[in-house]
């Protein structure tokens, strides 16, 4: 009698490998809808487009963080769990904040103050400043990660900085052709921000 022989199973990817390549296109993303965000903001002045850019870089953002929380974390448990506290709570903000704007721009209030900061992410607290910091512990940790290479983890570093600084500039100094505001603005939203996330985005595809 001849013998059947089951054919050889197909090792199905495993569940982290294949949330972590989702993570590095949502990182990809990420970089597209930052700069989409900026050109719009700055220069297009369109603010349903700024804003609905906004909204939907933040949530493909928060992939990334878990991402990175799984990568560093055991190199520092508390501090890559606080990273992805702050980074997902700055995203929240970025979020709402984007959803405030969409909604405004959308449908104009009537008598409304335009120049009036956004209740829920106040100068960009959250999408600048607490998520600033959330970057800039994932990059020193990265900076740990011999698997990283270190001019990523010091690309972090600079947009958690710049990060920091516009949401400084913004409280402080409001205006936005002052060069406290243009110049993080600029460095950020066209150049650090948007290379620091596609470069994750090929590092977590890669699964490493």
């Amino acid at each position: 009698m001849a013998s059947t022989v089951a054919p050889a199973a197909v090792a199905a990817p495993h569940p982290a490998l294949s949330f972590q390549r989702a993570a590095g296109w949502a990182a990809i993303a990420g970089a597209a809808l930052g700069v989409l965000y900026a050109v719009a903001f700055l220069f297009l002045h369109r603010p349903a487009l700024s804003a609905a850019s906004l909204l939907l870089g933040a949530l493909a953002s928060t992939l990334v963080f878990v991402a990175l929380q799984a990568r560093v974390g055991s190199t520092s448990p508390p501090a890559a769990q606080w990273a992805l506290l702050a980074a997902t709570l700055g995203a929240l903000g970025a979020m709402a904040h984007g959803g405030f704007d969409l909604a405004n721009a959308l449908h104009p209030p009537v008598g409304a103050n335009p120049d009036l900061p956004s209740a829920v992410d106040p100068r960009g607290l959250l999408t600048f400043g607490l998520s600033g910091l959330g970057t800039l512990t994932f990059a020193a940790l990265l900076l740990r990660d011999r698997r990283t290479p270190r001019a990523l983890g010091w690309l972090g570093v600079l947009s958690a900085v710049l990060s920091v600084a516009l949401y400084l500039g913004r409280l402080i100094v409001l205006d936005p052709a002052s060069p406290v505001i243009a110049i993080p603005a600029l460095a950020e939203g066209f150049v650090v921000s948007p290379v620091w996330y596609a470069w994750l985005g090929m590092l977590l595809m890669k699964g490493e």
